[in-house]
């Protein structure tokens, strides 16, 4: 397979159909949240469109014309005094109406409310998905699939089984492994390494009593390394709503710093021009984002939810980055004139907004190129 066809294989018309309903949907509550918290302080909308483009259909309501456009790739949303304002002399300056007229902490509150409304809705859906199908627990094994004709299936293992205990041990949450600290349901890969009698306590799902499944284990067969025949990883522990909604916060907290470090070194990739990317290997661009999401639609609807948490997660702190163009550059730029007791110049805030698109520009063009790349 070509590179080409390796590009079009990814890019399957599920996966760009899922992309695109995914990203305009997170996009457009992201707008809903900038629209919401202008109209709290009386600030007018101009417009609100779901897609970018031409226009297809227009309707004005509560003051504000809603719009459906052409390009489903994202939205936007005019708030009075947020653009220039052209003064009596053809001269662009700052607006003075509107957004502009808020004090600072109104602005930042127009301008933090859509990251706020993508950091909420992945805390939602993570507290859903966590309600649903429970919480990883590294102290259990769950087996995903038993191999036809293995020594898993010859025991009674099954898809969906939970192992809890080894040879009489329960699992715990950390172990050293190979000497180095690692979640505690990898020992089953360290048991199967000693010959010998073993046993595996295994809860199985619909089932209150806990089975025990003794056999006797051979780590190689005629020379060769013997496998059990499943394909495992942690397990999952049952968890209620308020339990789900405390891990989600747990979670999300541990996330950010990450997604931080993530767009970090992604920045310094694109100064250094390495197009590897091997250390954020986790940061895609169009390509990787549609790759993924074709694969999560082929799963399950949980699989897609999954990805929607991390795009909204993603999505929130991006936009907060104090890169000039994007919610955190404006935020910085109201906290600037805070400091300084007046706002920048009109000229000055132009040419840092103007820097930062620029840059938004390039990073998206590497990431595009790195996306590309790998193909080749």
């Amino acid at each position: 397979m070509n590179p080409m066809q390796a590009i079009a294989a990814a890019l399957s018309p599920q996966g760009i159909v899922w992309t695109l309903l995914l990203l305009s949907v997170i996009t457009a509550l992201h707008e809903l949240g900038h629209y919401w918290a202008a109209r709290k302080q009386s600030v007018k909308v101009d417009s609100f469109s779901v897609g970018m483009g031409p226009v297809l259909l227009r309707r004005q309501w509560r003051g504000t014309e809603w719009r459906l456009s052409l390009l489903p790739i994202g939205g936007y949303v005019q708030i009075d005094g947020m653009a220039p304002e052209e003064a009596p002399d053809g001269t662009l300056r700052h607006p003075s109406t509107g957004f502009a007229a808020l004090p600072p902490l109104g602005r930042i509150g127009v301008l933090l409310a859509g990251p706020l409304v993508n950091l909420l809705l992945a805390i939602g859906l993570m507290t859903a998905t966590f309600s649903a199908l429970g919480v990883t627990a590294n102290d259990r094994v769950r087996v995903g699939e038993v191999i036809a004709g293995s020594p898993a299936e010859r025991l009674g293992l099954r898809a969906g089984d939970d192992i809890v205990a080894l040879d009489g041990q329960d699992i715990p949450e950390q172990a050293e492994i190979a000497g180095k600290a690692g979640p505690g349901y990898l020992l089953l890969g360290e048991l199967l390494k000693e010959a010998g009698p073993h046993t595996l306590t295994v809860q199985r799902t619909g089932e209150a009593e806990q089975r025990q499944l003794a056999f006797d284990w051979t780590p190689t067969v005629n020379g060769e390394r013997q496998l059990l025949g499943i394909r495992y990883g942690p397990g999952s522990q049952p968890v209620s709503v308020p339990q789900a909604l405390g891990r989600s916060l747990q979670t999300t907290a541990e996330a950010v710093p990450l997604v931080v470090n993530s767009f970090a070194g992604l920045l310094g990739e694109m100064f250094s021009l390495d197009l590897k990317g091997e250390e954020t290997d986790d940061v895609g661009g169009p390509i990787r984002i549609t790759e993924t999401v074709s694969r999560a639609a082929a799963l399950n609807g949980w699989a897609l939810v999954q990805i929607a948490t991390l795009l909204n997660l993603s999505l929130a702190v991006f936009n907060l980055l104090p890169i000039p163009g994007l919610d955190g550059g404006r935020i910085a730029l109201v906290l600037i004139e805070m400091l300084r007791g007046r706002p920048l110049t009109f000229q000055q805030e132009q040419s840092v907004t103007a820097a930062g698109f620029l840059f938004v520009m390039l990073l998206m063009a590497f990431v595009l190129v790195r996306d590309v790349t790998r193909f080749f």
